[in-house]
Protein backbone atom coordinates (compact mmCIF):
# COMPACT_ATOMS: atom_id res chain seq x y z
CA UNK A 1 0.00 0.00 0.00
CA UNK A 2 1.12 3.46 -0.66
CA UNK A 3 1.59 6.17 1.96
CA UNK A 4 -1.32 8.04 0.63
CA UNK A 5 -3.69 5.18 1.06
CA UNK A 6 -2.61 4.65 4.68
CA UNK A 7 -3.32 8.21 5.82
CA UNK A 8 -6.16 8.14 8.27
CA UNK A 9 -9.11 10.38 7.76
CA UNK A 10 -11.49 11.91 10.18
CA UNK A 11 -15.13 11.05 9.74
CA UNK A 12 -15.76 13.76 7.20
CA UNK A 13 -13.24 12.43 4.71
CA UNK A 14 -10.61 15.06 5.46
CA UNK A 15 -7.11 14.32 6.36
CA UNK A 16 -6.04 15.17 9.88
CA UNK A 17 -4.71 18.67 10.29
CA UNK A 18 -6.65 20.13 7.40
CA UNK A 19 -9.21 22.82 8.02
CA UNK A 20 -12.79 22.03 7.30
CA UNK A 21 -14.52 24.13 4.59
CA UNK A 22 -16.22 27.33 5.66
CA UNK A 23 -19.85 26.71 6.31
CA UNK A 24 -22.54 29.21 7.11
CA UNK A 25 -24.02 26.82 9.57
CA UNK A 26 -20.68 26.63 11.32
CA UNK A 27 -20.87 30.34 12.16
CA UNK A 28 -18.48 31.81 9.63
CA UNK A 29 -19.81 34.96 7.91
CA UNK A 30 -20.36 35.30 4.13
CA UNK A 31 -19.21 38.56 2.50
CA UNK A 32 -22.05 41.14 2.19
CA UNK A 33 -23.21 40.98 -1.47
CA UNK A 34 -26.32 43.12 -1.11
CA UNK A 35 -25.76 46.70 -2.50
CA UNK A 36 -25.86 49.50 -0.05
CA UNK A 37 -28.65 52.09 -0.01
CA UNK A 38 -26.30 54.80 -1.26
CA UNK A 39 -25.27 52.65 -4.24
CA UNK A 40 -28.94 52.04 -5.07
CA UNK A 41 -29.62 55.79 -4.80
CA UNK A 42 -26.78 56.47 -7.25
CA UNK A 43 -28.13 53.87 -9.69
CA UNK A 44 -31.63 55.38 -9.43
CA UNK A 45 -30.31 58.89 -10.04
CA UNK A 46 -28.29 57.69 -13.05
CA UNK A 47 -31.36 55.89 -14.45
CA UNK A 48 -33.51 59.00 -13.96
CA UNK A 49 -30.90 61.18 -15.68
CA UNK A 50 -30.75 58.71 -18.58
CA UNK A 51 -34.56 58.68 -18.84
CA UNK A 52 -34.61 62.50 -18.88
CA UNK A 53 -31.98 62.54 -21.63
CA UNK A 54 -34.06 60.08 -23.68
CA UNK A 55 -37.18 62.19 -23.15
CA UNK A 56 -35.40 65.36 -24.28
CA UNK A 57 -34.02 63.57 -27.35
CA UNK A 58 -37.50 62.30 -28.20
CA UNK A 59 -38.98 65.78 -27.83
CA UNK A 60 -36.28 67.23 -30.11
CA UNK A 61 -36.95 64.53 -32.71
CA UNK A 62 -40.70 65.22 -32.57
CA UNK A 63 -40.12 68.95 -33.01
CA UNK A 64 -37.75 68.27 -35.92
CA UNK A 65 -40.36 66.01 -37.54
CA UNK A 66 -43.12 68.61 -37.12
CA UNK A 67 -40.86 71.27 -38.65
CA UNK A 68 -39.98 68.89 -41.51
CA UNK A 69 -43.65 68.18 -42.14
CA UNK A 70 -44.52 71.91 -42.21
CA UNK A 71 -41.60 72.66 -44.50
CA UNK A 72 -42.60 69.83 -46.86
CA UNK A 73 -46.20 71.06 -47.00
CA UNK A 74 -45.04 74.62 -47.69
CA UNK A 75 -42.68 73.43 -50.44
CA UNK A 76 -45.50 71.41 -51.99
CA UNK A 77 -47.82 74.44 -51.97
CA UNK A 78 -45.05 76.60 -53.46
CA UNK A 79 -44.37 74.04 -56.18
CA UNK A 80 -48.08 73.94 -57.08
CA UNK A 81 -48.22 77.74 -57.14
CA UNK A 82 -45.12 77.93 -59.35
CA UNK A 83 -46.62 75.40 -61.75
CA UNK A 84 -49.79 77.50 -61.93
CA UNK A 85 -47.79 80.68 -62.53
CA UNK A 86 -45.80 78.98 -65.30
CA UNK A 87 -48.97 77.73 -67.00
CA UNK A 88 -50.70 81.10 -66.74
CA UNK A 89 -47.64 82.94 -68.02
CA UNK A 90 -47.55 80.58 -71.00
CA UNK A 91 -51.20 81.40 -71.82
CA UNK A 92 -50.76 85.19 -71.81
CA UNK A 93 -49.20 85.49 -75.29
CA UNK A 94 -52.07 83.40 -76.71
CA UNK A 95 -54.60 85.80 -75.21
CA UNK A 96 -52.61 88.73 -76.61
CA UNK A 97 -52.73 87.13 -80.05
CA UNK A 98 -56.50 86.66 -79.81
CA UNK A 99 -56.95 90.31 -78.79
CA UNK A 100 -54.75 91.51 -81.65
CA UNK A 101 -56.56 89.32 -84.17
CA UNK A 102 -59.97 90.55 -83.04
CA UNK A 103 -58.91 94.20 -83.02
CA UNK A 104 -57.67 93.99 -86.60
CA UNK A 105 -60.62 92.05 -88.00
CA UNK A 106 -61.81 93.53 -91.32
CA UNK A 107 -65.32 95.00 -91.18
CA UNK A 108 -66.68 92.46 -93.68
CA UNK A 109 -65.82 89.59 -91.24
CA UNK A 110 -67.58 91.19 -88.25
CA UNK A 111 -70.53 88.95 -87.37
CA UNK A 112 -69.20 86.08 -89.48
CA UNK A 113 -69.59 82.61 -87.87
CA UNK A 114 -65.85 82.05 -87.93
CA UNK A 115 -65.23 85.35 -86.11
CA UNK A 116 -67.93 84.52 -83.57
CA UNK A 117 -66.11 81.23 -82.90
CA UNK A 118 -62.84 83.10 -82.34
CA UNK A 119 -64.55 85.45 -79.88
CA UNK A 120 -66.01 82.45 -78.06
CA UNK A 121 -62.55 80.87 -77.67
CA UNK A 122 -61.17 84.21 -76.46
CA UNK A 123 -63.94 84.53 -73.86
CA UNK A 124 -63.17 80.99 -72.61
CA UNK A 125 -59.51 81.88 -72.18
CA UNK A 126 -60.48 85.05 -70.36
CA UNK A 127 -62.93 83.12 -68.13
CA UNK A 128 -60.12 80.70 -67.29
CA UNK A 129 -57.99 83.64 -66.13
CA UNK A 130 -60.83 85.04 -64.03
CA UNK A 131 -61.51 81.62 -62.44
CA UNK A 132 -57.87 81.37 -61.39
CA UNK A 133 -57.94 84.87 -59.84
CA UNK A 134 -55.80 86.48 -62.52
CA UNK A 135 -56.49 90.20 -62.84
CA UNK A 136 -55.65 92.58 -65.65
CA UNK A 137 -53.21 95.41 -64.96
CA UNK A 138 -54.41 98.36 -67.05
CA UNK A 139 -52.98 101.42 -65.27
CA UNK A 140 -54.16 104.21 -67.57
CA UNK A 141 -54.08 107.49 -65.59
CA UNK A 142 -52.43 105.92 -62.52
CA UNK A 143 -49.01 106.81 -61.09
CA UNK A 144 -46.17 104.76 -62.58
CA UNK A 145 -45.25 101.74 -60.43
CA UNK A 146 -42.03 100.00 -61.52
CA UNK A 147 -43.15 96.74 -59.90
CA UNK A 148 -46.41 96.52 -61.89
CA UNK A 149 -45.52 98.60 -64.97
CA UNK A 150 -42.78 98.59 -67.58
CA UNK A 151 -42.17 102.01 -69.13
CA UNK A 152 -41.41 101.80 -72.84
CA UNK A 153 -41.99 105.39 -73.93
CA UNK A 154 -42.13 108.79 -72.26
CA UNK A 155 -44.07 111.79 -73.52
CA UNK A 156 -44.97 115.30 -72.48
CA UNK A 157 -48.72 114.86 -72.29
CA UNK A 158 -50.51 114.26 -69.00
CA UNK A 159 -49.50 114.55 -65.38
CA UNK A 160 -45.83 113.91 -64.68
CA UNK A 161 -45.07 110.37 -63.51
CA UNK A 162 -48.49 109.03 -64.54
CA UNK A 163 -49.30 106.43 -67.18
CA UNK A 164 -50.67 108.10 -70.33
CA UNK A 165 -51.23 104.95 -72.43
CA UNK A 166 -51.22 101.18 -71.97
CA UNK A 167 -49.34 99.53 -74.84
CA UNK A 168 -49.79 95.96 -73.57
CA UNK A 169 -51.93 94.80 -70.67
CA UNK A 170 -50.22 93.30 -67.67
CA UNK A 171 -51.53 90.48 -65.51
CA UNK A 172 -51.31 89.72 -61.80
CA UNK A 173 -52.17 86.60 -59.84
CA UNK A 174 -53.05 87.80 -56.36
CA UNK A 175 -50.08 89.93 -55.29
CA UNK A 176 -47.70 88.30 -57.77
CA UNK A 177 -47.17 90.07 -61.08
CA UNK A 178 -47.26 87.56 -63.92
CA UNK A 179 -46.37 90.17 -66.51
CA UNK A 180 -46.02 93.93 -65.97
CA UNK A 181 -48.12 96.27 -68.09
CA UNK A 182 -46.12 97.96 -70.85
CA UNK A 183 -46.93 101.63 -70.70
CA UNK A 184 -46.23 105.15 -71.91
CA UNK A 185 -45.37 107.52 -69.03
CA UNK A 186 -45.55 111.32 -68.85
CA UNK A 187 -42.26 113.09 -68.06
Amino acid sequence: MSAKEKTPTNGAGDTPGSTPPADSAAGTAQPDTAPSVSALQEQLTAAQNQAQAYLEALQRERADFINYKRRSERELRDAAANASVNLLTTLLPIIDDFEMAMSTTPPELQGHAWMNGMQLVYRKFYALLENTNVTVIDPLGQPFDPVRHEALITDDSGESGHVTATLQKGYAWGDKVLRPARVKVAK
